[in-house]
């Protein structure tokens, strides 16, 4: 299809794409907490806090609400990052850029990974130059389920 509705089309697919790839993504970090017994991260809350000062945004409520707030701000973040990452991919997919599955899947997972890890690097959140190999491992893989599962359902969804 061409024109505006087909690019709506593959825009819609990549949303597709991506969310499903976020729910990879967060389906292999809870698989890696529970079987670490590892804690969640606060990286996602205080990315959306640095946001909203950033942003000359308050985050209302007493300490209690407002904490609840962020907890739901950070990893609403991530699913629009990783929805926005999947529009992208969509989007140029109907450019006629198409990888293979597994050089696809690195590249959108480390597309996702850098627009989320970059974020909050340049917000301060955190350091990846200060990450050993376990936290780089347990960043990494499921940035990599995502952009499988990204790749996998783009290509299902376009079958040309």
């Amino acid at each position: 299809m061409r024109g505006p509705m087909g690019m709506m089309r593959y825009a819609g697919w990549g949303a597709l794409a991506g969310a499903a790839g976020s729910t990879a993504l967060n389906t292999a970090t809870y698989l890696d907490m529970a079987v670490r017994g590892r804690p969640a991260s606060s990286t996602p809350e205080d990315t959306a806090e640095k946001l909203a000062a950033k942003a000359g945004v308050a985050v209302p409520g007493d300490e209690e609400t407002r904490g609840n707030r962020l907890s739901g701000l950070g990893p609403l973040l991530g699913s629009l990052t990783g929805v926005g990452v999947g529009v992208l991919f969509g989007l140029l997919r109907r450019a006629g850029f198409h990888l293979p599955g597994p050089v696809g899947a690195v590249v959108a997972g480390a597309t996702v990974m850098l627009a989320s890890d970059g974020t909050m690097t340049a917000l301060g959140v955190t350091d990846p130059t200060e990450w050993d190999a376990g936290t780089w491992l347990s960043d990494a893989l499921p940035h990599l389920a995502y952009g499988a599962v990204t790749v996998a359902t783009l290509h299902a969804l376009d079958r040309r």
